[in-house]
């Protein structure tokens, strides 16, 4: 398997690129990341319950399970949410962060006692950990969902971007970093018009988020993004024509 990789660590507080599956698999490619913060940590976007084994074991490589204080949750695809029961089950004091429009969907994967949810607004909250430090929840509606947040972590200067960034790698060629921007987006583009909503969308995100000190993208699928790959990546998206910009295509017109 893929070992965790650090992306950010200053002694105290810690980003990780929890490892892959060792081969590919006919099945969605997900990244699940997690923030270690003293003695508490937060899961983003665990993923389902095909891949809850190898994730329980990245984790418990880096910390006691126990001690996964919040499990964040971009939105509702099973790809992302359906292995929830069983993080609740092993982190038994988390609290799950989801958007308000998908609270009432989570009995569907048998989360029915919902005193542990947080549903999100969708203007967007924070996470507060136990040192002081805050983890800030950006709205990033319909770019997929209709319901849609990211995480950014100010200390790491890290946004989860979620399925924005995504790239679907060709067969037997993953990479855990792009390097080359020109290369990478050509593994992005076809994503991004079919599953992002409308340049509209897109253009209010990024406006949102430029505001932010982002040193590195990492989203749910694919390969995170550093430096110059994140300011190119921005000024592409920004002008993306997508989603209904597009729809005659779709139509076969």
């Amino acid at each position: 398997m893929y070992q965790n990789e650090v992306i950010f660590d200053n002694g105290f507080h810690k980003f990780y690129f929890l490892g892959w599956e060792e081969k590919e698999e006919e099945i969605v490619q997900t990244n699940q990341y997690l923030i270690v913060d003293g003695d508490e940590a937060v899961l983003l976007d665990p993923g389902g319950a095909h891949v809850f084994p190898r994730v329980l074991a990245n984790v418990s490589e880096i910390i006691e399970p126990s001690k996964i204080t919040h499990l964040f949750y971009t939105h509702q695809d099973p790809d992302v949410t359906s292995g929830i029961i069983l993080w609740l089950s092993i982190a038994e004091s988390s609290k799950v962060h989801i958007s308000n429009l998908w609270v009432r969907f989570l009995p569907h994967f048998g989360v029915y006692d919902q005193r542990r949810v947080v549903g999100i607004p969708d203007h967007g909250d924070t996470i507060k950990l136990k040192s002081g430090n805050t983890l800030e929840l950006i709205p990033a509606h319909y770019l997929h969902s209709t319901g849609n947040f990211n995480l950014y972590d100010p200390v790491a200067k890290i946004l989860f971007s979620g399925d924005i960034g995504t790239c679907v790698f060709p067969a037997g060629k993953r990479y855990r970093e792009a390097v080359d921007f020109e290369s990478h987006v050509k593994n992005m583009e076809a994503f991004h018009k079919r599953y992002m909503a409308s340049n509209v969308a897109c253009r209010k995100w990024v406006d949102t988020v430029s505001k932010k000190q982002i040193d590195v993208i990492a989203p749910q699928h694919g390969a995170i993004m550093r430096g110059e790959c994140v300011k190119k990546f921005l000024n592409w998206l920004k002008d993306l024509k997508c989603g209904i910009d597009l729809i005659d295509q779709f139509y076969g017109k």
